[in-house]
């Protein structure tokens, strides 16, 4: 009964969303005095399809939860061994589950776009939600014709197969609803765009409005990302944060072009500027989220990340983003006439800093998507080849670093015009801490050209990023100034990270038996003894290791699990995090000489990459705080004026 209900209402909202669309055309065309009674009916159609496809979602949570066999996806992704942190999190750790979640996060976004909105005009307003009703139906004509995540079986077997052991992580609760959370924000901001381009109404009021939206998908991206490379770190055992697969490709990139469009609201939103470049930007974030999710369920990639293995459904996405990102543009090409100039300002300024940040982050951008689709193109004419971090390093490497300089000076910036004289006094001390790091590097390590500049950038970073609040009185500083002191801290701690764990980490891979020690980084490793452990649903063999760093002596237990449905055997690492970086450890397998296989490795200061992300994402909920809090206040303001006037 459950599927049932899950599928009239994946149905029902399918309809509201058709209606919201119908309404937004009609409201666009209606006299001057009628759109607001469009816009009631609107905001009530969003709210309740946010709710419909909420509960399509709960069913979905329901069968998995209930381990329903005669549902063919929980057949094909759960067990009833299955510990219930899994069976839930697996209704999503499919194609068609995940999707379903990616539509009801859409739904419920537009809900409170609709419940929670009232700066734009009403024909803006009614245009915004019409945009998000036609990608909601879209997505919702995907799932009930080519990807039902109700259908049933018959007869439903006896036990289901299992979901992929790689997946039963408590990552799999986390990491996908932070992403899909990211990339709906983004198809909210191109939903604003093209709400605002249709009724000609690109502004700051507009930009004030998608600012909020843009700043919450991006802390989500970001926390996505940083949970998704932890994740892949410990559970794939190679010691690795970020490989370039073009499945995690599919989340930078619109990352990417999310942190470029955050930084072009904003001055929009504050200074009127940059208006076309924004809308432009917010089309190009949702893009990019849609090749991402193209990439992950068009059976093109095969990826421990990736979903799908029918390239139908992967035309069927295509389509849509060709509709989409098409229709955009093209309404982009017909009102860019109409988009009045914004507020000029001189090249040496915190605007141009910003225009110029923008510029190569889409180089960046540029360069990834190349990287990750040439392959694909490629072997669309028999021609195999493969892109991986060489590639990667040395394209984006020097634009990164270069990224890193503008960074730093940016915020040091005056807004529209400023002297460089003035401006180059004010990064004296960062310059000087960077060339100081440099110079000391060079002299006492033996660090590549890249990682070292990375490490040395990093430290000016570090030291300009806090610039902004010398001098000042720190209690009374904005929050969203300190947010920005903080998601800038942390791009620098995340760089020295990424530099050290370059130039630093000591990796050895050996055969040793029991009793016999191993030395790698400043541990002493004693292989002690492998025995067979017994899980929840899966049989391990666990070795017990000590690790001897002068007189600490810790034990750590790498495992080979093996899993019957579906039959698999996974390394599960042991990690040791200490202050100055990790000790991880893999078991391999036996030697006919009794010998055990042992991959070590000692990364230093390799949780900065990791904690750099937490204090970006923690930057951008404090801006986001202290933005809401600053027009709670105007707001405020705004009624006590009116109501003594």
């Amino acid at each position: 009964m459950m599927a049932e209900v899950g599928l009239a209402a994946l149905w029902l909202a399918a309809s509201l969303a058709a209606l919201q669309l119908l309404l937004a055309w009609l409201g666009v065309r209606a006299r001057a005095e009628e759109p607001i009674a469009f816009e009631q009916t609107a905001r009530g159609v969003a709210i309740v399809q946010g709710g419909v496809v909420a509960l399509a979602m709960a069913m979905l949570i329901g069968v998995f939860w209930q381990s329903d066999m005669s549902v063919a996806l929980v057949a094909a992704n759960s067990h009833s061994a299955k510990p219930w942190l899994y069976k839930v999190a697996g209704a999503w750790g499919n194609h068609e589950g995940s999707m379903l979640l990616w539509v009801t996060i859409l739904g419920i976004a537009g809900g409170a776009v609709a419940l929670f909105e009232r700066r734009l005009d009403p024909r803006t307003l009614i245009a915004t939600l019409g945009a998000q009703g036609t990608i909601a139906l879209g997505f919702y004509a995907f799932l009930l014709f080519s990807s039902n995540p109700f259908a049933r079986l018959s007869p439903a077997p006896a036990d289901g197969q299992g979901l992929n052991p790689l997946l039963q992580d408590p990552g799999l609760a986390f990491h996908p609803p932070t992403l899909y959370i990211g990339y709906v924000g983004l198809s909210v901001a191109f939903s604003f765009a093209v709400g605002a381009l249709v009724t000609r109404d690109v502004g700051p009021a507009f930009a004030r409005a998608m600012r909020p939206w843009v700043l919450g998908a991006w802390i989500f991206l970001t926390l996505g990302i940083t949970a998704g490379s932890y994740w892949a770190y410990y559970e794939l055992g190679w010691g690795g944060w970020w490989f370039w697969d073009p499945v995690e490709n599919a989340s930078l990139m619109p990352w990417l072009a999310a942190t470029a469009l955050l930084h072009s609201v904003s001055v929009l939103a504050t200074r009127g500027g940059l208006r076309a470049w924004t809308v432009m930007l917010a089309v190009v974030a949702f893009s990019m989220s849609m090749v991402g999710t193209f990439l992950v369920r068009s059976g093109i990639l095969t990826s421990v990340h990736a979903f799908a293995v029918d390239p139908r459904r992967g035309a069927f996405i295509l389509v849509l983003l060709a509709i989409y990102v098409g229709g955009a543009l093209t309404l982009f090409a017909a009102r860019a006439g109409t988009v009045r100039a914004g507020a000029t300002f001189e090249p040496v300024s915190r605007e141009g800093a910003l225009v110029l940040n923008n510029l190569l982050l889409s180089v960046v951008l540029g360069v990834v998507l190349i990287g990750t689709l040439y392959p694909i193109v490629a072997a669309g004419f028999g021609v195999q080849l493969s892109v991986g971090p060489p590639f990667f390093n040395k394209a984006i490497g020097p634009v990164v670093l270069l990224l890193v300089a503008v960074m730093a000076v940016g915020p040091l910036l005056r807004w529209r015009r400023d002297a460089a004289k003035a401006a180059l006094a004010r990064v004296t001390w960062p310059l000087a801490a960077a060339c100081l790091a440099a110079a000391l590097l060079v002299a006492g390590t033996q660090m590549g050209v890249l990682p070292l500049l990375g490490l040395a950038f990093a430290i000016g970073l570090a030291a300009a990023s806090v610039a902004p609040l010398w001098g000042r009185n720190l209690l009374r500083t904005p929050l969203f100034t300190w947010g920005m002191v903080v998601a800038h801290l942390g791009i620098a701690v995340s760089l020295a990270g990424m530099a050290c764990d370059s130039s630093f980490t000591e990796e050895r891979l050996v055969a040793v038996r029991v009793g016999e020690p191993v030395r790698v980084g400043p541990y002493s490793m004693t292989l002690r003894g492998v025995s067979p452990v017994i899980g929840e649903n899966w049989t391990a063999l666990q070795a017990r290791l000590d690790a001897q760093r002068g007189v600490d002596l810790t034990a750590l237990f790498p495992q080979q699990r093996f899993f019957a449905d579906p039959p698999t055997t996974t390394s599960e690492s042991a990690i040791l995090t200490v202050l100055d970086g990790q000790l991880y450890t893999v078991l391999g397998q036996a030697g006919d000489d009794g010998r055990w296989q042992l991959r070590l490795w000692w990364k230093p200061m390799v949780t900065l990459i990791w904690f750099g992300g937490v204090l970006i994402a923690l930057g951008g909920a404090m801006a986001l705080a202290g933005h809401w809090r600053r027009e709670r206040r105007a707001a405020l303001r705004a009624r006590a004026s009116a109501l003594w006037a």
